[in-house]
């Protein structure tokens, strides 16, 4: 039997592959590009955290979220 606390390393690895798999196709990168992107990101470290009960929205909007608000991660790409 599966713990929680396995079940949310899962489920938040697999909320940060669709977020990065979803910004590459987004903003046209290649996955390497959008990988170092969010993990330069506030967005990755609330995850990790866990602050606000982020993990829990859509990944889509959570995209969005951080393009428009880490307009500047985007600058050298």
């Amino acid at each position: 039997m599966t713990d929680n606390k396995e079940l949310n390393a899962q489920y938040k690895s697999s909320l940060e592959n669709d977020i990065i798999s979803h910004l590459a196709k987004v903003k046209n990168l290649d996955i390497r590009s959008a990988f170092d992107i969010y993990y330069s990101s506030r967005l990755a470290q609330q995850i990790e955290s866990g602050a606000y009960g982020i993990e829990n929205m859509d990944y889509k909007y959570l995209v969005e979220d951080l393009i428009e608000s880490e307009s500047e991660l985007f600058n050298d790409t």
